[in-house]
């Protein structure tokens, strides 16, 4: 393998810390940083978002007194010729996450070439850096790589768990069978074999004359638990629960069978704005509170939003739960269009849920909701520290998240907890993440291949033709 120069910029280490693991490949890559993204990491190490965690990580895995002089640990005659030239200070500091010691090469400049300028200073002090020693600069932000190729600098962005074609992700599978023939015999084929866990399978009934073979027009629907084809009556599943709001669709009917299944207990659910997911999800989550599965729900979601380029809540108006009420507004519109529906169809819970649609009271009615339905809501930047036992997790708009702030929220689940993601992977609002890269896709593309983890796409979405409109032409 041919060693690579790699000058990293803040948004590479603000994806993930453990990026610089990845870039380092056992010793084959040689990894630079300037003092411009350690200035950018050092003003974002006190936000209490997932901005701010990983510049504390990163600060923390380097908090060491052990260094080394750069001109003692670097034989490249060229790289030391152009500090020297540009009275550059360079030293190797060491990063140090579980096994791994990784020595990085900080570039300290006290006089840049270039003039000071108010958009994007520091961008073209990296550019500068970048040119000078002839590092590739490797950046997750497209407009300065986009800068560096026009001025003929190497530059890659790091887009690890890239998924080409999302929309592709299917979990579905479909089988023909004859009438007569038991479900069992569909057990022993291959194409069920091969199928992965809690895949979704829809059978084609047939049937025969003398001369010819048909589809009857009736469907079996079910899923692969373990090594056999368990069927799910859809509709008397829902019978027997009685959720507040029933599935109007089969994604739906599905999305509730899979989040309410006894032996699931992760799953990914995408979809776009109208598709149910979070609706269906609180739905499944009251049905496990009120059978005793669980003792109550929570639900969080990324405080990242379009107008915000990153999660500040600090700079919103209001008490901690004020501010995290501005981001909660999938949950509360899913609670309130459930207490709209009870009301509709009973006079006890018109009265029990008083007040109206547009009314002061509807926000009493939301809060008893919640209280009653033992719903909680819980910001992600709290979330470490915690176990979560015997809660329904729903963290919402995962797209936004990076693997990082999965792997954070999953490991807080304890015994008898079960968590749902739910996420639209076209929507991205998180500033280093992209339709092609993000949570909600890891998530996918683990449960195409993992036994454990459940997942669905749900494609139906129910919209005022407005909406639809947009949806479609925009």
């Amino acid at each position: 393998m041919i060693s690579k120069h790699y000058l990293l910029d803040t948004s590479i280490i603000l994806d993930d810390t453990q990026n610089i693991i990845f870039l380092w490949q056992d010793s084959q890559n040689k990894l630079f940083i300037s003092d411009v993204v350690i200035e950018e990491l050092d003003k974002k190490k006190d936000l209490q978002n997932e901005t701010g965690f990983f510049a504390r990580e990163f600060f923390r895995c380097i908090n060491s007194d052990e260094s080394q002089s750069f001109f003692y640990m670097h034989e490249d005659t060229f790289i030391r010729h152009v500090a020297k030239e540009n009275n550059d200070f360079m030293q190797v500091i060491y990063f140090r996450f579980e096994n791994f010691v990784i020595p990085l090469t900080l570039i300290f400049r006290q006089q840049y070439k270039l003039q000071r300028q108010e958009h994007s200073y520091n961008d073209s002090k990296l550019i500068e850096i970048a040119r000078d020693y002839k590092l590739v600069l490797l950046t997750n932000d497209i407009s300065l790589k986009t800068r560096c190729i026009a001025q003929g600098i190497p530059a890659q962005s790091l887009f690890r768990d890239r998924v080409e074609n999302p929309n592709d992700i299917d979990f579905w599978a479909f089988f023909e069978q004859h009438k007569d023939a038991p479900l069992e015999h569909l057990q022993e084929s291959k194409a069920f074999k091969d199928l992965t866990q809690w895949s979704l399978i829809q059978i084609d009934e047939l049937d025969n004359t003398d001369s010819s073979l048909y589809k009857t027009g009736k469907k079996i629907f079910g899923l692969k638990v373990g090594k056999k084809f368990e069927e799910l009556n859809l509709d008397e599943i829902l019978k027997i629960n009685q959720p507040y709001i029933m599935p109007i669709n089969l994604e739906q009917k599905m999305l509730y069978a899979l989040l309410t299944h006894p032996q699931n207990n992760l799953t990914i659910a995408t979809g776009s704005t109208g598709s149910g997911k979070t609706l269906m999800a609180l739905q499944a989550g009251i049905t496990l509170v009120k059978n005793g599965v669980v003792d109550g729900i929570m639900y969080m979601r990324n405080t990242i939003t379009a107008n915000d380029k990153e999660a500040e809540l600090g700079y919103r108006k209001g008490d901690e739960n004020q501010k995290l009420g501005y981001f909660m507004y999938p949950l509360y519109s899913a609670i309130n269009f459930t207490i709209d529906k009870l009301q509709e169809h009973s006079l006890a819970k018109c009265i029990e849920y008083r007040g109206d649609v547009s009314g002061i009271q509807k926000r009493d009615a939301t809060e008893y909701f919640l209280q009653k339905h033992k719903i909680e809501i819980v910001d992600i930047a709290h979330a470490r520290g915690i176990s979560i036992g015997n809660k329904f997790v729903i963290f919402d708009e995962v797209q936004n998240a990076s693997n990082a702030t999965i792997k954070l929220i999953g490991t807080r689940i304890g015994e008898g907890s079960k968590i749902v993601f739910l996420g639209d992977w076209a929507q991205i609002d998180h500033p280093y993440l992209s339709k092609f890269r993000n949570g909600a896709l890891s998530l996918l593309s683990k449960a195409l291949k993992d036994d454990f983890i459940a997942g669905i796409q749900l494609r139906q979405t129910i919209r005022s033709d407005v909406a639809s409109w947009f949806g479609a032409n925009f």
